[in-house]
């Protein structure tokens, strides 16, 4: 029996590979999707590091030279390629201060803008840190220490280690990781089901003398194999792309080693098979190749709802025992320095497992039909 399926199992892996188009539907995902992913956290890296000058036009600017020295300490120019922003400083502005009254400036803006609302929030932190200076400067001038206004402070103990953090911004990178395992074997599982069939090799195949189940085991292999194969490479990329992101500007470091990708790798086999059995009785039912990428299209929404559900924090405490969630909760945890939460990922790996057994049955009872063997 083994040696049957050995068989049938080396020639879907032959027929695979002489299709160019599921070698570069594998490929093309799992070598893009680390690269984009580096190239978005080294972007935002760059923009959150870097705090651009925001030029902006100020009236009455010799009316107040102190404040006008203060806002471009803090990258806040005049100049005459401004935005559309204008702060205004009336002439009673030097009267107000010097009287210890308060002054009033104006700024003018469209707050609609979407452009304009970062320079506006820049612009009023700005403005309020010079405000509280000349306050403290008032009341030294008469003798009050600053420190009565402020009457309690608040300071915050960050417990969160450098390795949580990175946790947190890796989230969606799981999401990236574990879609590999299903668009890496999507094609071949539509090419050895539907595509088979519109071939008429097919029902060619189950006319031998060979056991359906051993079929179905040879063809989820196959798939099986591609989608691993898949995310191996992800993996591969990930750990080379993310070693050249600056994480340190951010504040932590990143602990994606080839030690938690191999981690991944193995409890991610699970669901490699999982991938396999699903998409292959998806594509047994459909009447044609084109019609199966439609279904398989619809069905990657079910991964992807798993997975993220977690990240906005919806039904964990069910979401950590199924299949995918499961996994991917695990992940975060060892991303973030803890220890892999092994009753959690024993419980997500049996019930991935059981889905595996309960859809390779269903998909030998469904080669065992004329109805899905002919399309019919």
């Amino acid at each position: 029996m083994m040696r049957r399926i050995w068989i049938l199992l080396v020639k879907e892996l032959t027929d695979a590979i002489r299709d160019r188009r599921s070698i570069m539907a594998a490929m093309s995902y799992s070598l893009s999707t680390p690269l984009i992913f580096a190239a978005i956290f080294m972007s935002v890296i760059h923009d959150v590091s870097e705090k651009p000058q925001v030029v902006i036009s100020i009236e009455g600017a010799s009316h107040a030279p102190d404040l006008v020295r203060f806002l471009a300490s803090a990258g806040i120019v005049d100049g005459d390629d401004a935005i559309d922003l204008t702060l205004t400083i009336p002439s009673a502005y030097p009267e107000q201060m010097t009287k210890g009254v308060p002054a009033q400036v104006w700024l003018t803006a469209d707050s609609s803008n979407k452009d304009l609302q970062q320079p506006l929030s820049q612009i009023r932190r700005v403005i309020d840190a010079y405000s509280a200076e000349m306050a403290a400067i008032r009341l030294i001038a008469r003798g009050i220490n600053p420190k009565v206004i402020q009457p309690l402070q608040l300071r915050l103990k960050d417990q969160s280690t450098n390795q949580s953090k990175a946790g947190i911004i890796l989230g969606g990178l799981l999401l990236a990781i574990m879609l590999s395992l299903f668009f890496s074997g999507m094609n071949v599982a539509i090419d050895t089901s539907a595509g088979e069939r519109e071939r008429n090799s097919l029902a060619l195949l189950l006319c031998q003398p060979i056991a359906t189940a051993e079929i179905v085991a040879a063809k989820a292999g196959a798939v099986a194999l591609f989608s691993i194969g898949g995310l191996l490479l992800t993996l591969v990329i990930s750990v080379l792309a993310f070693s050249q992101v600056p994480w340190q500007e951010l504040g932590f470091s990143l602990n994606f080693d080839p030690a938690s990708a191999l981690i991944i790798v193995v409890v991610c086999l699970p669901i490699g098979l999982f991938a396999a059995t699903l998409q292959l009785y998806v594509s047994f039912f459909a009447k044609s190749f084109k019609e199966a990428q439609t279904y398989l299209t619809i069905i990657l929404m079910l991964p992807t709802a798993m997975i993220m559900a977690p990240v906005f924090d919806l039904f964990t405490d069910v979401l950590k025992w199924l299949p995918i969630s499961g996994q991917q909760l695990a992940f975060t945890e060892m991303l973030k320095g803890e220890p892999l939460p092994l009753s959690q990922l024993a419980w997500a790996t049996l019930s991935t497992l059981t889905l595996s057994a309960l859809l390779f049955w269903a998909n030998v009872r469904a080669l065992k039909s004329e109805k899905v063997v002919f399309a019919l």
